[in-house]
């Protein structure tokens, strides 16, 4: 997959406009009633990053971060301010935030998750961008240590022990994460006249699978 392991601008993407969407199809019965069905089983993010510019100068800025991505062309990260934290974001990333794991003295390598629970329902998002140096692990009430214990691939966000897993040993992690996006533009328009009246460009971002 084409993608550039870099951030868009974090100064940039700080109050933009965005946040998780969904696919659902409706069919309305005879009879009233609804079925509803959804071919997704993950959500997809999409922001706007022409809502954050406030000067001429971040209008340079985006123009020079598009360019280099080609447009729609490359990949790239996306620090979502409305939710890049394993935990609330009061709070500092703890080894123990979230269950990504069951040891069975096999596998070595998990998926970093982030899951979402309101009620009874739950959703479990994997987490593909971890943000480096910021991931901490646990297996059971200890934390371990990045480079002796396990190891962190920031490009899958895989985690990988030295070795497997006790049996039935629950693995925690807690981090910051970026979300993997490209532009869904191959243009910007931006008008000189009209920013300083304040107008903005629109600038659609989506993400991407990883």
């Amino acid at each position: 997959m084409d993608f550039h392991e870099v951030r868009f601008p974090a100064n940039l993407s700080f109050g933009s406009l965005g946040g998780p969407e969904r696919r659902t199809d409706i069919v309305t019965l005879a009879n009233g009633f609804e079925e509803r069905n959804t071919p997704w089983a993950q959500s997809r993010h999409r922001y706007d990053a022409g809502v954050s510019m406030r000067s001429l100068d971040d209008v340079e800025a985006l123009i020079a971060f598009f360019e280099a991505r080609r447009g729609q062309m490359y990949g790239f990260r996306w620090k979502d301010w409305s939710d890049y934290k394993s935990c609330p974001a009061s709070r500092d990333p703890a080894f123990d935030d979230q269950l990504i794991g069951i040891g069975d003295e096999v596998t070595q390598s998990f998926q970093l998750m982030k899951t979402y629970r309101s009620g009874e329902a739950s959703y479990t998002r994997p987490i593909s961008k971890p943000v480096e140096g910021t991931v901490r692990v646990g297996v059971g009430d200890e934390e371990k240590i990045e480079g002796i214990d396990y190891e962190v691939d920031t490009t899958t966000g895989f985690i990988t022990f030295s070795h497997p897993v006790n049996l039935s040993m629950q693995v925690y992690a807690g981090f910051e994460f970026d979300v993997p996006v490209r532009f869904d533009t191959d243009r910007i328009l931006a008008n000189v006249a009209s920013f300083k009246a304040g107008d903005v460009p629109n600038v659609p971002v989506v993400e991407v699978r990883i």
